[in-house]
């Protein structure tokens, strides 16, 4: 009685879309009937036209759904991942799942009932999200126990259509960990798995994550991406959160702005040029990746300015302060380093320019103005010395004299 509830309501709400959330019945020729998916777009979606999103595919959505999106929102609105496109299938309505996951116990891969289902995903739902949205070419795939097995076939196959596994608390199939550790070793471009598991499994399955694990976490390979947790200390239902958000984590960690730790462990000793070529790389390896065209952060641009201002007497000031300005023409940030540039080169007429050219960026009712204005009175003070023949700061001391001569020495 609560399933026809459930369904009654929720077939009501067709046609209309919640808080970026559109349900949709698809009509799969392979599967020869109808699937229910609930499909999120990012809150930036019809505003910026030209962007273009990551897509994650959640199977089990009845139960992950909600939970990867809440956790995508947080991350996208700290800075720590792309906005996603996510997609979940409905795979609980009849016990779908045990007939999608299906599998052959003599040789661990899909049967015929799945590999309909596997088709589906792969040909019919994939091409469906990419011909109707903008998406970008990095995907990822969610899954819980069966449905976690099941997302390992995509990676298996000789062109892994996902570029990013979540296998919570997998049920994996035989012989699943020889087949995992020969794909690891042999991609040749970035993938990224992520495994939980915890002593809430059943002994079958907790044994299978062993020898998966006990393989993956030797591989050599640059471009497999591997990481395992462990939530023993949790319950399952909790692990499945706590996994979720782990797994963002890492998936995009290159996404997130530069961490102390980052800073610290690769960019602190660079030189100035070292350290402009390591963040412009940073920001293409993001686009190139995860197909989201990030400009550099203002944050990350702080975070190099010591070293391009303390290291090799400001030199890459000027350069440090055009990258700026290709980036964010309308903010005084890079004329302001140029500026600074001319300025302890002694060539104040630029110095000027740039400083004055960063001014009128700003305008006069910024809280900023002023202590930005100081620079071009700065310089306008070495100018007049220079002139005068001073040395800098020496002009004020004579204009001191000045003031104070009443005349009685003439």
């Amino acid at each position: 009685m609560k399933k026809i509830v459930f369904l009654l309501l929720f077939i009501s709400s067709f046609g209309f879309a919640q808080d970026n959330i559109i349900y949709k019945k698809f009509n799969s020729y392979q599967l020869n009937t109808e699937r229910i998916l609930k499909i999120y777009l990012p809150e930036s979606y019809e505003v910026e036209k030209e962007n273009t999103y990551p897509v994650t595919v959640i199977l089990d959505a009845e139960y992950l759904f909600d939970i990867y999106v809440a956790n995508a929102k947080l991350f996208a609105m700290r800075d720590k991942a792309p906005e996603q496109i996510i997609v979940g299938i409905f795979q609980n309505q009849n016990e779908e799942r045990y007939v999608d996951c299906d599998y052959s116990v003599d040789t661990g891969l899909p049967n015929e009932d799945s590999s309909k289902f596997y088709g589906f995903v792969r040909d019919e739902l994939l091409t469906y999200i990419d011909e109707n949205y903008r998406t970008s070419l990095f995907k990822t795939a969610v899954g819980q126990t069966i449905t976690a097995n099941f997302i390992n076939y995509f990676f298996i196959e000789s062109v892994p259509v996902f570029n990013a596994y979540i296998n919570i608390n997998p049920s994996y199939a035989p012989f699943m960990h020889e087949k995992l550790e020969q794909k690891s070793m042999n991609v040749d471009s970035d993938y990224f798995y992520y495994l939980s598991k915890g002593n809430f499994n059943t002994k079958k399955r907790t044994k299978s994550i062993n020898e998966v694990n006990n393989l993956l976490k030797l591989s050599e390979n640059e471009f497999f991406h591997y990481k395992v947790d462990d939530f023993s200390n949790a319950t399952k239902t909790a692990s499945v959160g706590m996994a979720t958000s782990s797994a963002m984590g890492f998936i995009f960690k290159l996404f997130a702005a530069i961490s102390q730790k980052e800073f610290d462990t690769n960019i602190a000793e660079l030189s100035p040029g070292d350290a402009i070529e390591y963040l412009e790389k940073k920001y293409i390896e993001i686009e190139y990746l995860y197909g989201s065209n990030v400009k550099i952060r203002e944050s990350d641009i702080y975070k190099i300015e010591p070293i391009i201002i303390d290291k090799s007497n400001g030199d890459y000031l000027e350069e440090f302060g055009k990258m700026i300005l290709r980036l964010y023409p309308e903010s005084p940030i890079g004329d302001f380093y140029i500026g600074m540039y001319h300025e302890t080169g002694f060539d104040y007429r630029k110095a000027l320019k740039y400083y004055k050219n960063g001014y009128a960026k700003i305008g006069s009712d910024n809280a900023n103005a002023d202590a930005y204005y100081a620079n071009i009175e700065r310089v306008l003070d070495k100018q007049r010395s220079e002139k005068l023949g001073y040395s800098v700061g020496e002009e004020i001391e004579e204009e001191n004299i000045d003031k104070n001569n009443d005349g009685s020495n003439e």
